[in-house]
């Protein structure tokens, strides 16, 4: 009886470490699938399995109307369908950035599968930004503003370190043309510096990407002006380089890769545009060396990824028919592609701007390009550049404020190319 007692307890004892140890290797797979599922900036940027994009989720003419969390919610839904993983905002003054971390996380817990990382923009601006009435701009000055701003985004970096995984300090706050609001490049570095510290310190996670995301002239790649020891500080102290290309704007303020070649005047209508837009693919990739190339003229030897490039689908001013006419979907569905193409190829991420059409951007000017360089008009339907996903079902069951999301001009391609016009560069420029 003894033995049988013995025999007992001893079978009963080895079930025991062998359920200890199926218990401890669950619980390591557990951790093992925990640990994949956690992404870095290191990950994502330059992943195409990630795409980038430019997210404003404003509906009105005033960013005082902030959109609702569900409003956002019904946007994050249908970036994802688009395959859009990460977002780029730009301010933490307004409740919109936090409000969109709110929607990611919400989504996230309804559903595992959802995915999205946020670049949490930090507004930077001198002192007297926007004629604020006490003074001109003080460019080698800050905003009594900015300490508040930084503070807010470490704060919410803190609170939502699943989702931000890049704080980008400043918005085209260091380049001239900026000159209601850019600051000297020693205002910028001062604050990389600040937050690079809060991650050696712990205060930040230390796989947080730190970045200034600017015009390409301000990361070096035009005027030799810009060429300045306080900029070399500044590419040594980011994690990468986030530069700004633009040959929309181009097209009227450095137009001369827009005019058609004499090579090509014999070329059809459509034939023209197509070249012209081939060539405002080359004029970003130019940019984008040119950067390339002074980062490794000073020894930074760092990823570049672009913050931001674009094209409006709707100008009455520079872009429009009597400016470079450069304007309209066809041609933002070429450069979409074009560019998407490139910097998917090459393992670059682009914050392509913008994900919707905002109408507070240039709020007096129902028509000015600023208000229309969204893939997503207000009207919830896509642009020409998504009219392919819209043919594949991607939408179906998703809206936007209540509406389903359909083509422009009802997918007629013939109705749509009878706003084209062939690029011009013989205009009066003031």
């Amino acid at each position: 009886m003894k033995g049988i007692l013995k025999l007992t307890v001893y079978v009963f004892a080895m079930l025991l470490v062998i359920s200890c140890k199926d218990e401890k290797k669950e619980e390591d797979n557990d951790t093992t699938v925990k640990e994949e599922q956690t992404v870095s900036a290191k990950d994502i940027l330059g992943n195409p399995e990630y795409l980038a994009i430019s997210y404003g989720g404003y509906r009105e003419k005033q960013r005082e109307v902030q959109p609702s969390i569900l409003e956002l919610k019904e946007d994050m839904k249908i970036l994802s369908a688009m395959g859009v993983k990460v977002l780029r905002t730009y301010n933490v003054h307004f409740a919109h950035a936090e409000n969109v971390l709110k929607a990611i996380t919400e989504l996230k817990k309804e559903d595992t599968d959802f995915e999205m990382y946020v670049m949490l923009g930090i507004w930077i601006d001198c002192e007297n930004a926007f004629d604020t009435g006490n003074g001109d701009p003080n460019h080698n000055a800050e905003s009594e503003r900015n300490p508040v701003e930084v503070n807010t985004a470490v704060e919410l970096a803190k609170q939502y370190p699943d989702v931000v995984k890049i704080l980008a300090v400043g918005n085209e706050a260091m380049v001239r043309w900026a000159t209601s609001y850019f600051v000297e490049p020693w205002i910028i570095l001062k604050w990389v510096n600040h937050l690079q510290d809060l991650k050696k310190s712990g205060e930040l996670p230390k796989d947080l990407w730190i970045t200034s995301s600017d015009d390409f002239a301000s990361w070096g790649g035009g005027d030799p002006s810009y060429h300045t020891e306080d900029l070399e500080k500044i590419a040594h102290a980011v994690d990468y380089i986030s530069m700004h290309t633009y040959p929309y704007h181009n097209s009227h303020y450095n137009s001369e890769f827009w005019k058609v070649p004499e090579n090509e005047m014999h070329l059809s209508d459509k034939e023209k545009i197509d070249a012209a837009m081939l060539r405002a693919l080359e004029f970003s990739k130019s940019q984008y060396d040119s950067v390339s190339n002074y980062m490794k003229s000073i020894g930074v030897n760092k990823p570049i990824h672009i913050g931001e490039t674009g094209w409006a689908t709707v100008s009455n001013g520079h872009y429009g028919e009597k400016g470079s006419r450069a304007t309209d979907e066809y041609k933002q569905g070429l450069y979409y592609k074009y560019l998407r193409e490139w910097t998917n190829t090459e393992n670059i991420s682009c914050f392509y701007f913008e994900a919707f059409d905002e109408q507070w951007k240039d709020g007096h000017n129902a028509l000015g390009s600023e208000n229309h360089f969204g893939l997503i008009n207000l009207q919830s339907q896509a642009k020409y550049p998504l009219w392919n996903l819209v043919d594949e079902d991607i939408f179906d069951g998703l809206t936007r404020d209540g509406k389903p999301i359909t083509k422009t001009y009802n997918g007629n391609l013939d109705a749509l190319m009878k706003d084209v016009l062939v690029p011009n560069t013989d205009y009066q420029k003031n």
